[in-house]
C-alpha cells in the first residue's frame, strides 16, 4: 500500500491540534487540504482514524495507536532528511523547545539572544509548560526539566546552574508582625503563599539540615499557578505571607531588602535544570547546534 508521507504528516498535525482549523494555523496548510489528506488515508486503510463533530475532533482507537507509532517514526524521517544540514556552514531549520516557566525566565532567556545571533538561519519556538510531556508527542525537539522528572531513556545535558535551592522569604514588616520561624514546622502557624501546578498538585515544602529532611504542608491566604510566580513574589513583598521559591527568582527582592530570607540553614539543595531529548540515530541540525552551543557555553563559564 503506497501512502503519501504528506498525508501521514497531515493526520499527525490534526491529531496533535485536536482540530482542522487549529492544525491549519499551526502547519500553514489549509483546513480543507488537511481534511482531504486525512480522508484519503482513511479510504486507503478502510478505517476511521478521527471522529468529527461540529464541535470537536477526537481520535478513534485505531487513530490513537497509529499516532503513537507515527510520531517517533516521522521524527526519524525528518531527522534523516535534515542530516544534510550538518554539511552546511550554518545549519537552518526550526528548533522547538518545551520548558517550564522558571527556566524560561531565569536561565533560557540569557541564552536565546546569543544562540540566535550565532545561528541566524535557525528559528526558535518555545512552549512554556510546567507539566512533564513526551516531547516528541508534543511536537517538540527537546525539553527542559529537573532530574527527577526526566525519563531514563532520554539524553540530558545541564542547562543553567549545576546546583540550586529553594528559599523561604517574607517582607520584614510581616516577620516583625508575625515572628521569624526557627524550624520548618513553625511555618504551619504562618500565612504561606502556595503554588499549584497545572496538574492540580501542590508539592510539600522541603527543607534539609545536616542530613535531616523535613517536609511541611503549610496553608495561607493565596494560591497561584506555578507559571505565575511573579504574583507570589508581589504578594510576599506586600506582606501577605511567606513565599517559597527558587533563590534566583527571589534574589532581586532579597538584595533590595523588600524580602528577608528565613530558615536559610534549612535550605534544600538540588541539581539544576537539564535539557533533554530522545536518543535517536539522526539528531536534527538545529537541535545539534543548540546542544553544542549549551556545552560550549558551560565550558567557557568561570
Amino acid at each position: 500500500m503506497a501512502v503519501e508521507l504528506g498525508d501521514l504528516a497531515a493526520f499527525v498535525a490534526v491529531a496533535r491540534n485536536r482540530g482542522f482549523r487549529e492544525a491549519a494555523r499551526a502547519s500553514g496548510f489549509s483546513a480543507s487540504a488537511l481534511s482531504t489528506a486525512v480522508r484519503r488515508l482513511e479510504a486507503q486503510f478502510g478505517v476511521l482514524l478521527l471522529q468529527r463533530t461540529t464541535r470537536s475532533v477526537t481520535l478513534t482507537e485505531a487513530g490513537t495507536q497509529m499516532l503513537e507509532r507515527l510520531v517517533p517514526a516521522l521524527g526519524e524521517v525528518e531527522a534523516a532528511m535534515d542530516v544534510v544540514n550538518g554539511f552546511r556552514d550554518s545549519p537552518r531549520g526550526t528548533l522547538r523547545l518545551n520548558v517550564p516557566a522558571v527556566v524560561a525566565r531565569l536561565f533560557l532567556s540569557p541564552v536565546i539572544e546569543a544562540f540566535l545571533l550565532a545561528h541566524p538561519d535557525i528559528k526558535l519556538e518555545i512552549t512554556v509548560d510546567d507539566t512533564f510531556v513526551d516531547v516528541l508527542a508534543a511536537g517538540c525537539d527537546a525539553g527542559v526539566r529537573y532530574e527527577e522528572r526526566v525519563e531514563q531513556d532520554m539524553i540530558a545535558v545541564p542547562l543553567g546552574p549545576r546546583m540550586q535551592r529553594f528559599v523561604a522569604a517574607a517582607s520584614p514588616a510581616y516577620l516583625d508582625r508575625k515572628g521569624r520561624p526557627l524550624h520548618p514546622r513553625d511555618l504551619l502557624s504562618h500565612a504561606c503563599i502556595r503554588q499549584r501546578f497545572t496538574s492540580g498538585a501542590m508539592t510539600l515544602w522541603e527543607f534539609e539540615r545536616r542530613g535531616k529532611i523535613v517536609r511541611v504542608d503549610p496553608t495561607g491566604p493565596l494560591i497561584v499557578t506555578a507559571a505565575a510566580s511573579d504574583v507570589s513574589v508581589s504578594a510576599a513583598v506586600a506582606g501577605l505571607g511567606i513565599v517559597f521559591l527558587f533563590e534566583e527568582w527571589l534574589r532581586p527582592e532579597i538584595d533590595s531588602g523588600a524580602l528577608e530570607p528565613v530558615l536559610e540553614d534549612w535550605s534544600y539543595h538540588f541539581t539544576g535544570p537539564l535539557l533533554y531529548y530522545p536518543s535517536r540515530r539522526y539528531m536534527p541540525a538545529p537541535l545539534r547546534a543548540f546542544v553544542d552551543f549549551i556545552k560550549e557555553t558551560r565550558e567557557k563559564a568561570p
